[in-house]
């Protein structure tokens, strides 16, 4: 028994931040102004930001299934305009609206199935309009109401970010590929390749794209997706130096949800 004890391995450290920021990573916020204010809210509030520079991260699909992407890209651009220490990451459905936006006929059928409709509603579209609309109508109706410097805001968007000992994606990275040599597509889309894996990564690795319930806390990375489109539930890990803790919103998920 003393043996075993002298011998054994010590546990790994817990990745760290450095100690004069306090990062708070938000999830995908899928066109829930509501629940986006009510976390900004409760940031602004937290008795961390005393002493620390915030860095706000959010891990992108601002936009699709609820009800005012419009206002959530609004308020993100603003906060990125006024402070350096604001990012946001590029998700999988910024990129379905910006290919859309150039006539991807793949990428106009995935829109609208997977929330283009809500977030071109909250652009100003009239939902009769929209439903007259093939998809070459959806191309126009996308030209005709998103602003051209929405479009230029997400096309500059990035694909990760790397703060101290932990990397920021939007939903993961592909095992045994360095991270300055990860693609694009699998930053915004990867699932079972990352999500399976068990070993270390290059750093700890924090995401949103694949929902669960509660934070999806794991010895190599950290999963911050809890559905906010359908259960008024947004989620922020918040780090500061080696500690870990989150913030959540409880709102009522009201009409808001969309199709999956």
């Amino acid at each position: 028994m003393v043996f075993s004890k002298l011998f054994r391995r010590p546990a790994t450290p817990a990745p760290r931040v450095p100690d004069d920021v306090v990062v708070y990573a938000i999830g995908d916020v899928h066109g829930r102004l509501d629940c986006l204010d009510d976390l900004l809210g409760q940031i602004d509030a937290d008795p961390a930001r005393g002493g620390r520079r915030p860095v706000l991260v959010f891990l992108g699909d601002l936009i699709d299934r609820g009800p005012e992407s419009r206002g959530v890209v609004d308020r993100v651009m603003a906060m990125c305009a006024a402070s350096v220490d604001v990012h946001c990451l590029c998700g999988n459905h910024e990129e379905l609206l910006l290919s859309a936006a150039e006539g991807a006929r793949q990428a106009l059928g995935i829109f609208a199935r997977a929330g283009g409709k809500e977030t071109l509603l909250s652009y100003g579209v009239d939902e009769a309009a929209y439903e007259r609309e093939d998809l070459k109508g959806v191309q126009r109706l996308i030209a005709g109401h998103v602003p051209a410097a929405h479009l230029d805001f997400l096309r500059g968007l990035p694909d990760q970010l790397v703060v101290g000992e932990y990397v920021f994606v939007h939903a993961g990275i592909r095992p045994g590929v360095p991270l300055d040599a990860q693609k694009s597509s699998d930053l915004r889309w990867i699932r079972s390749p990352f999500l399976d894996h068990v070993g270390r990564y290059e750093r700890f690795v924090v995401h949103g794209h694949t929902v669960t319930q509660d934070p999806d806390i794991r010895a190599n990375r950290i999963g911050i997706d809890t559905g906010a489109y359908r259960s008024g539930r947004l989620t922020a890990l918040v780090l500061e130096g080696d500690m870990r803790r989150f913030l959540s919103t409880a709102l009522s998920a009201g009409n808001h949800a969309a199709a999956a």
